[in-house]
């Protein structure tokens, strides 16, 4: 979950431990360890309250989607994480691996998916 990761990432630039980030939003730090680790999501009104903490929107704090189209055909978009952008700017680095991606990506996924099992 990005939430986690983004979470993470604004404590430490902070140079906050989870136990200092917890006491300024009023929970314990076994629980700012779950938000961190994806196995707990915050209600609204903590959400808000590290919103404000960070000085960030919501959607930095839930992962900075970007809205991004398709080269060919700019009446269709989609919304993307700040990762997953990421992850396709170094895909495209790799010319041959991209391509071969780009020819089966379902075929491609399936093949990634066994290897990680």
């Amino acid at each position: 979950m990005l939430f986690g990761k983004r979470l993470r990432e604004l404590r430490k630039e902070q140079g906050w431990t989870q136990e200092q980030l917890g006491e300024m939003i009023h929970v314990k730090k076994p629980t700012i360890c779950k938000y961190e680790k994806g196995s707990r999501f915050p209600d609204l009104e903590t959400l808000s309250e590290l919103t404000m903490i960070f000085h960030v929107d919501y959607n930095t704090l839930l992962g900075e989607s970007r809205y991004a189209v398709a080269e060919e055909d700019t009446t269709y978009g989609v919304m993307l994480a700040k990762e997953e952008v990421e992850f396709i700017q170094e895909l495209r680095k790799r010319k041959k691996l991209y391509e071969k991606i780009c020819d089966n990506p379902r075929r491609m996924v399936e093949l990634l998916e066994k290897k990680i099992r």
